[in-house]
């Protein structure tokens, strides 16, 4: 799975890769608008590099408009590799992946004056240089729908999965991020009744509407806090996962938890036992996901113990 968008993309992405799954979490950094989302994915289908004038230099450091401002250097050949070398793994990724998971975050846009060109990211330039409007649910959807083109070709199996990310944009006022919101909540209506290969995942609903609490989210109180995100993530499971694959991610989810455990006797016989039950478990697990890097530290670990005893 290919994760992309906002911040929910990325901590969800990062869950994901927690738990095993082969997956590469927001590529190109954090973005917020679909739009900008799906141009970075038609970059690394095709790929195909930013225009000249994307690139920009502020305050002596080099950024995109298009990518996230994780993406910088202090030369312009510098930040030039970044960028390529993330497009480039990403299409070969792409190319085997089974979904991809697209977090919308708001439907407004910043356009540059000089060329109404969408940006991704301001990068603290002046905002005396933009104009900012919405995107409308027709232009969001003639994007996808040109993506979805393009995909369909290139990789024919993989499905999307969409989804509102819950998190507010109070920087551009309640009432403007609520039509933000109304409009992308829509359009992943609207492409989840049209296309078969499009699925709707409610995590903008869930954490509004069914947890509906201050007490799930962080002390910013406008993200969720890792008790709304649990709940979130075990909706997903039970929405996307299969029986046989819940299986494997519980038994995943055990074992993480011995090999995260803190002895107070590291060298008594009761822990040199825990760690072979566990290093048993982890070979067992071997068979459905790849855990050879957790063997080899448990391996040497227990090494070390055993010789550490008989020194």
């Amino acid at each position: 799975m290919l994760t992309m968008g906002s911040c929910f993309a990325d901590s969800m992405g990062k869950r994901m890769v927690e738990n095993k799954f082969n997956v590469i979490p927001n590529p190109f950094g954090i973005i917020y608008n679909p739009v900008s989302i799906m141009k970075l994915i038609h970059f690394a289908i095709n790929e195909t590099y930013p225009d000249a004038y994307t690139y920009i230099k502020n305050q002596g450091v080099y950024y995109n408009y298009d990518f996230h401002s994780e993406f910088s250097a202090l030369t312009v050949e510098e930040l030039k590799l970044k960028v390529e070398g993330a497009i480039i793994s990403t299409h070969k990724f792409l190319q085997k992946a089974d979904w991809i998971f697209l977090t919308f975050g708001t439907a407004i846009g910043y356009f540059l004056k000089e060329n109404n060109e969408l940006v991704a990211n301001c990068h603290k330039v002046p905002a005396t240089q933009f104009e900012k409007k919405f995107l409308t649910q027709k232009q969001i959807i003639s994007s996808f729908e040109n993506l979805l083109k393009r995909l369909t070709i290139f990789n024919p199996g993989i499905r999307i999965i969409l989804t509102v990310s819950p998190v507010r944009h109070l920087k551009e006022t309640l009432e403007l991020n609520s039509v933000s919101k109304s409009i992308l909540r829509i359009t992943c209506h609207t492409l989840q009744e049209e296309y078969e290969a499009v699925s709707y995942f409610p995590a903008y609903e869930i954490l509004l509407d069914d947890l509906r609490d201050y007490r799930f989210y962080g002390s910013d109180m406008l993200h969720p806090n890792e008790t709304a995100e649990d709940y979130i993530w075990n909706k997903f499971i039970s929405a996307y996962l299969d029986e046989s694959t819940c299986v494997t991610l519980a038994e995943w989810v055990k074992v993480k938890r011995s090999l995260d455990h803190r002895p107070f006797h590291k060298d008594s016989e009761k822990h040199l036992q825990f760690l072979s039950n566990t290093l048993n478990k982890l070979h067992k697990l071997g068979e459905e996901i790849d855990v050879s890097n957790e063997i080899a530290r448990l391996q040497k670990k227990l090494t070390t113990y055993n010789n550490e005893k008989k020194a």
